[in-house]
């Protein structure tokens, strides 16, 4: 034990004498790969400026209006208007910045993430579930209570898309916006806590080197508390809501009396769910059998997204027919999130940079405490991704006490507690991604298909400010603030 603690003393002194080195570099003159214009082990030359940050600001306000304002035009545009704006900001990058290092990571980051909402969404697609019960209030509080536990073995996006069929087919006669908000607060977010599955953010701290039992042991009981806090609001919101026993697309029905029954098609895209779901685990960072592509002494995994995306076509091409047919399936929800993440993804490399420098800074080290870290975590998770959020507020928060989070050990170290208040630093950093990425549509990847869904089948969702406004601020804001104020308020 001793040894590990002399060579973990030995880290930080280099690690320290590295820093100073490079600061006396930047202070004293141009480095070699500056002089030359490129870059060096990945670290650019030029930060991006303040304005860069436009691009992505433009997106965001344009997801929030068009639906509204100039819906023809938006959903014809909106492809053509991510990948612009895309463009520009890479452009920027690559010809001016002279980094190419952040295009290629935000690049390897986007494949990585459509291959696994593809392969979710495609090969769910294929199972209908169909709960012959009434809508009752209970009945829907159970179904959100199993879809957070189930999030947590197949992530929130299985679990948001093996379950929002059949929730919204259950209330098909007393439908409302509210019952796909509290599917998004508690199935697509919050229920995925417990497990480096449940959610990208965790996922990427497990390889990092986070115990995977950790999120388990550690988020259970915020994640109890988070859970009951929305299911209970959600209970006095649906008691309620009375049946309108017309069809939703306002045809008159002959009502048959529920069976009782819940009956399951398509039971062989199990498999090519499970597929997916383990082929998560296939990182050639992780295990070196696995190939990858080597950029700048890091492999990018690729035959991990090749197979998601070989087990979505052939969940596609081998699914019950009827299946398919029962749940409407259609791929219109998956591209609208792969344009507009094209842009998201990519637009927002200048937000992320500006903010992880100064969280690195000597100011920023000052306001890293786990309060800070839990309310910047989260707001920036609700409004830019979650996992690039979680990864880059975690390499400031070890950065802030000596550690490294390239090093294996030292990540570990800093899960065990072994540095200052390192422990709460994780769980507010973990929380916050996961609990804040429900705040608007864009804060995680699921959120945008379940309610591409749901308008695909007649509900009117509310608009991006609407969403924020009407339930963000009044439902998930206090449940926020309730688990800030038990785990965090007093360091």
């Amino acid at each position: 034990m001793s040894a590990i603690l002399v060579a973990q003393a030995d880290d930080s002194v280099q690690s320290h004498e590295q820093q100073e080195t490079h600061q006396t570099l930047e202070q004293g003159g141009e480095s070699q790969s500056d002089h030359e214009g490129g870059t060096s082990e990945g670290h650019h030359s030029k930060k991006p400026a303040g304005w860069s940050v436009i691009p992505f600001v433009l997106l965001l306000l344009m997801i929030a209006t068009g639906p509204l304002f100039y819906p023809h035009f938006w959903h014809k545009s909106y492809p053509v208007i991510s990948i612009i704006l895309a463009f520009i900001v890479c452009t920027y990058y690559l010809f001016y910045l002279n980094n190419y290092h952040s295009p290629v990571h935000s690049t390897a980051e986007y494949i990585q993430f459509i291959a696994l909402l593809t392969g979710l969404f495609v090969a769910s697609g294929g199972i209908l579930i169909v709960v012959d019960k009434e809508a009752k209030p209970r009945t829907n509080v159970i179904i959100l209570a199993i879809g957070a536990v189930i999030a947590n073995i197949i992530g929130t996006t299985g679990a948001s898309m093996l379950l929002i069929r059949p929730f919204i087919r259950l209330n098909s006669n007393r439908i409302k916006p509210y019952h796909i908000v509290f599917f998004i607060f508690i199935v697509s977010n919050v229920g995925g806590s417990l497990t480096p599955i449940g959610d990208p953010p965790l996922f990427l701290g497990f390889l990092k080197g986070i115990p995977f039992e950790w999120t388990l042991i550690h988020n259970f009981v915020p994640w109890v508390i988070a859970c009951i806090i929305l299911i209970t609001f959600f209970y006095f919101y649906d008691i309620r809501n009375k049946a309108d026993y017309a069809k939703m697309r306002g045809e008159e029905d002959e009502i048959k009396a529920p069976t009782g029954q819940v009956s399951l098609k398509g039971r062989r895209n199990f498999i090519w769910l499970a597929i997916v779901v383990g082929a998560v685990f296939l990182d050639p960072n992780v295990f070196d059998w696995v190939p990858g592509i080597i950029y700048e002494g890091q492999k990018f995994s690729y035959i991990r997204e090749i197979i998601m995306l070989l087990a979505a076509l052939g969940s596609y091409q081998f699914s019950d027919l009827q299946a398919i047919q029962g749940n409407e399936f259609s791929f219109e929800p998956i591209r609208e999130v792969a344009f507009l993440f094209i842009g998201i993804f990519f637009t927002m490399m200048p937000a992320l940079e500006l903010v992880s420098q100064f969280a690195q800074s000597p100011e920023g080290e000052k306001l890293i405490r786990p309060s800070t870290l839990y309310w910047g975590t989260g707001v920036l998770s609700g409004f830019l991704d979650n996992a690039p959020t979680y990864v880059n507020f975690l390499t400031a928060s070890m950065a802030s006490v000596g550690a490294d989070v390239n090093k294996i050990q030292e990540v570990i170290a800093f899960a065990n507690n072994e540095y200052r208040e390192s422990l709460l630093s994780l769980m507010a950093i973990s929380l916050g991604a996961v609990f804040f990425g429900a705040f608007t549509y864009i804060g995680n990847g699921p959120n945008f298909m379940v309610k591409s869904i749901a308008e695909q089948v007649g509900i009117k969702m509310p608009s991006f400010f609407s969403y924020i406004v009407k339930y963000s601020i009044p439902i998930l804001l206090p449940m926020l603030i309730i688990i800030w104020l038990i785990f965090f308020m007093g360091h």
